[in-house]
């Protein structure tokens, strides 16, 4: 339980740093943004609780809001993925439930799966965000073609940190 909270609180300092110095730097045209820190609300397990997610939602997008000085838009974009989040597990959970003390991973839950419960869930959280500091309508079309290409970036780059977490089973 302690190296499980010692582990998660690792890995929030480190993605808000991340995003903080570095990819709140990067931008593909002005048009392109990746948003990792939002692998943080991914990584949770099962178990964890709703108004955990949100708590810690809430928190990592608040942290995120100071580096970026977006006054709450981080911080609302997360809450929305961390509420979504709990709804989204109940429709995708498997006949027998979660195993218990497993995460959300492509190691445990498959490829398939974990590309969709990924893709629903940082697509709400890019749409989100990237209405709200548009905030025009006259920009529909606009926004969310950058929703949708920051998306595709942000699931590469989870992707790449899956392989990293990927531990072999097979032994020799």
């Amino acid at each position: 339980m302690v190296i499980n909270v010692l582990k998660h609180s690792g890995l929030f300092i480190l993605l808000v740093l991340f995003q903080g110095l570095i990819l709140n730097n990067v931008e593909f045209g002005g048009y392109v943004v990746p948003f990792l820190y939002v692998v943080f609300i991914l990584a949770l397990p099962f178990e964890t609780p709703s108004w955990l997610v949100l708590v810690l939602g809430f928190v990592l997008g608040i942290t995120v809001d100071i580096f970026s000085s977006t006054l709450g838009m981080h911080a609302s974009a997360s809450v929305l993925m961390a509420f979504a989040r709990a709804y989204l597990l109940k429709m995708m959970a498997p006949r027998g439930g979660y195993e218990f003390n497993s995460k959300p991973n492509i190691q445990f839950m498959g490829l398939a799966w974990y590309s969709l419960y990924a893709l629903i869930l940082i697509f709400s959280h890019h749409l989100f965000l990237f209405y709200l500091e548009s905030f025009k309508l006259t920009q529909f079309f606009q926004t969310f073609g950058r929703a949708v290409a920051s998306t595709f970036f942000t699931i590469l780059l989870v992707f790449v940190v899956q392989l990293f977490n990927y531990k072999s089973t097979t032994k020799s």
